[in-house]
């Protein structure tokens, strides 16, 4: 195989039709270079609870590559790409800094973020106060409470049988431990 390669090229005059030979076969192309980086860049998005640090640095060296290829967008195109990359919890801040109309770069909107998480921990994990739940669910949750109520009731705490609070398993653990 390097043989025939290395004949293909003797035939040939010159280093600069060699040259250009090489990057016709080996050479990725211009515009699949853009179209990967501006794919990476548009399906970017931040899972619940991860960093958003680390989630700005990579949108923001995304962002840097397709300024280099040459992509043509404006900052209000990046910094709508941003906003819809963050995961649901971020929705307060997201509808804070529509309704402000700030103007920031992507410097700037990615240490909004940062402070955002910081001061808000909870409210950037996706769990305590934050619920994602139609009518249907709401309803099925208050059942499930209501039932785990009367399952308190109905049940022992200590062996989770059915029967009254005075548990004979209960009694006997007790009576071992002197009380």
């Amino acid at each position: 195989m390097i043989n025939d390669i290395q004949k293909q090229y003797d035939r040939m005059y010159g280093v600069h039709s060699i040259m250009l030979r090489m990057k016709e076969v080996y050479v990725v192309p211009d515009w699949y270079i853009r179209y990967t980086a501006t794919k990476a860049f548009f399906e970017t998005k931040m899972a619940e609870g991860s960093s958003v640090y680390s989630h700005g640095i990579k949108i923001l060296s995304l962002a840097e590559k397709l300024e280099h290829l040459k992509v043509g967008l404006d900052n209000d195109t990046y910094i709508d790409v941003i906003l819809q990359s963050l995961p649901p919890s971020y929705d307060s801040f997201i509808v804070n800094y529509n309704m402000s109309r700030l103007e920031k770069s992507i410097h700037e909107l990615i240490n909004m973020l940062v402070q955002y998480k910081v001061m808000n921990p909870q409210a950037c994990t996706g769990g305590i106060g934050r619920r994602d739940l139609n009518f249907q669910d709401e309803r099925q949750e208050g059942r499930m409470l209501e039932e785990e109520e009367k399952k308190g009731k109905d049940h022992c705490s200590h062996c989770q049988r059915r029967g009254a609070p005075g548990c004979s398993s209960r009694k006997g653990q007790r009576e071992r431990e002197g009380r």
